[in-house]
């Protein structure tokens, strides 16, 4: 089988389909797809609300919560503890298939019925104690504010796809870190302030692409180095001296923010930053092999067209989870040692699964909502093993007809709206493009303004000079003018680290790691240094010689080898 390039039938776009590709479909049983990687992840992603709350009151025990489904929307929405439990039954919502009607359409009027968990939590991977504010999160404690993350987490705020962390704010994907702040890609650290691409270090600021450092400030591509200062070794005494003066204020955290952006762009940059990884092609994939189109992924093998997973083998076209499962196709959040599952959401611990949503500890499931325990189920109805496989085949037969089967759920059954998901985040759209897309928009997001009681300007420059009472101040974001107030845990771990108050709410700063972290794109582009052809998510240059990253000088961008010839 060669390479067969194709146009989308949604953006109408070539895109290029593999040899490993059309095997895989094959053993999936499904048609190769029609739709590219690009519209396939945002078609997934508006199914991924982590971080957009709202407050509601559960329809079981009346009790207030906070969820990711929006009070506009027209579902029931359980507190999680009522959604696990006994107290109502899934099955009583059941549906008769009928074949003159659309499966969609049948599908739709399901999910609108049957009653929804309040935020994703995984019981695969332990319970979340006292972590109300966590989303697609488990095993964590004492958390606030922490999405696609755990087990292992205690007292870790604003942050996403961090593991075994502690003590941690404001991270996008870490692991094993603790007394870290501000930092993207971080390992087995400690003391971490303002750091990316990191491993092994401790009590370091302002760090970019080092490993095994100790005692570093403004430094980068370093190796097993202490008490540098912006790449130059100091003593210990002038080292601190010089850290001293500028951490805990808030007008010199900004001064080093610009200087080491500037510094920085006089140092190579890695082609991507996988690590221990074979035959694979993406970023931020570690320990994983063949791996294909993939990002942030580990301990993957045989993955293609992936976002935000762990350990999954002989998977394509996921998002999220997937821990210790195999043959997954098209999924949102599946996995907990689930196998043979397509174009589902929520799957757990069940295998032989399609078209379903929340679906745990169950095989032979096609077309449900909530089912728990099920065997040879149809739109949440039981049925014998004969009935079951004749219905289903039925429902293939009207998907293929219509040139949709293996295609992931149509725009109109999301949950969410697309501004409200990860989609905007990683396939950013205005609100005409995401309507043009089939997509809704939310305009009425929950968050306040003009309620603040402290301006910026008037939060004191350095950490030892705020006095408790600020726990009772409303702050208003300079990016965004959103109102948003400090957690005394918050508050406690700025004094202990000297970071300054932030001026900025905790979405801003997430968005603005987002564009730390680069791009979930890949071009094709030259090694600065050989010439040899590359791939990467840094942009190629325009031909102006300006950056195609808005607002951002060009780097300089090395291959694998010469990037190692440079640092070791």
């Amino acid at each position: 089988m060669q390479s067969e390039t194709r146009q989308c039938k949604r953006c109408k776009e070539n895109f290029t389909l593999e040899p490993d590709d059309f095997s895989f479909y094959e053993k999936m049983k499904v048609p190769v797809p029609g739709i590219c990687p690009t519209c396939r992840f945002k078609m997934r992603a508006v199914f991924r609300n982590e971080r957009t709350l709202y407050k509601r009151t559960c329809g079981l025990c009346n009790r207030s919560i906070i969820t990711m489904y929006s009070p506009n929307s027209p579902y029931t929405v359980y507190c999680n503890d009522c959604f696990i439990s006994d107290k109502w039954d899934p099955y009583s919502y059941a549906i008769d298939y009928d074949p003159s009607k659309p499966f969609s359409e049948q599908l739709k009027e399901l999910t609108i019925k049957v009653p929804k968990s309040a935020t994703y939590s995984s019981t695969y991977v332990g319970p979340n104690i006292n972590s109300e504010y966590c989303n697609f999160a488990g095993g964590n404690k004492d958390c606030y504010l922490i999405f696609n993350s755990g087990p292992g987490n205690e007292n870790c705020a604003y942050s996403r796809g961090i593991i075994w962390s502690r003590d941690v704010f404001d991270i996008y994907y870490g692991d094993k870190i603790e007394n870290c702040n501000e930092c993207i890609n971080t390992h087995n650290s400690n003391g971490i302030i303002l750091g990316q691409n990191i491993s092994d270090c401790i009590d370091s600021r302002f760090v970019l692409n080092c490993s095994g450092c100790t005692n570093c400030f403004g430094s980068v591509n370093l190796r097993h180095k202490s008490y540098h200062f912006f790449n130059k070794p100091l003593s210990r005494d002038e080292w601190l001296k010089r850290v001293s003066a500028i951490s805990g204020s808030y007008e010199k955290t900004e001064e080093m923010k610009q200087k080491f952006s500037e510094f920085s762009l006089k140092f190579p940059r890695r082609e991507n930053n996988n690590l221990k990884i074979t035959n694979c092609f993406g970023d931020y994939i570690f320990e994983s092999k063949n791996c294909y189109q993939c990002f942030e992924v580990s301990f993957g093998e045989d993955m293609r067209y992936s976002f935000s997973v762990k350990r999954g083998k002989d998977c394509a076209d996921m998002i999220g989870h997937c821990r210790s499962s195999e043959l997954l196709y098209n999924g949102v959040g599946v996995g907990a040692g689930s196998r043979n599952v397509i174009c589902s959401w929520w799957v757990e611990s069940s295998q032989d699964v399609a078209y379903s949503f929340a679906t745990r500890q169950s095989q032979n499931c096609f077309g449900c909502d909530g089912i728990k325990n099920g065997s040879f189920v149809i739109l949440n109805k039981k049925y014998s093993k004969e009935e079951y496989q004749k219905v289903k085949n039925d429902i293939i037969e009207e998907l293929k007809s219509k040139d949709v089967y293996g295609d992931f759920f149509p725009a109109e059954l999301a949950f969410f709206a697309y501004n409200e998901t990860i989609g905007q985040d990683n396939k950013p759209l205005t609100r005409e493009q995401a309507l043009a897309e089939g997509f809704r928009w939310e305009d009425e997001i929950q968050k306040t303004e003009g309620k603040e009681t402290l301006k910026a300007e008037d939060i004191p420059d350095h950490i030892k000079d705020v006095e408790d009472s600020i726990l009772d101040e409303v702050l208003s974001c300079i990016k965004c003018f959103r109102n948003y107030r400090l957690i005394r845990r918050e508050l406690e771990f700025y004094r202990k680290m000297l970071i300054p108050i932030p001026r900025k709410c905790w979405n801003c700063r997430f968005t603005d790691r987002i564009t730390r972290r680069g791009p979930y794109k890949f071009w094709n582009r030259a090694c600065a240094k050989c010439q040899k052809e590359i791939t990467t998510n840094y942009p190629p240059e325009r031909a102006d010689g300006s950056s195609v990253r808005a607002g951002s000088p060009e780097p300089i961008v090395y291959c694998e080898k010469c990037y190692q010839q440079e640092v070791y």
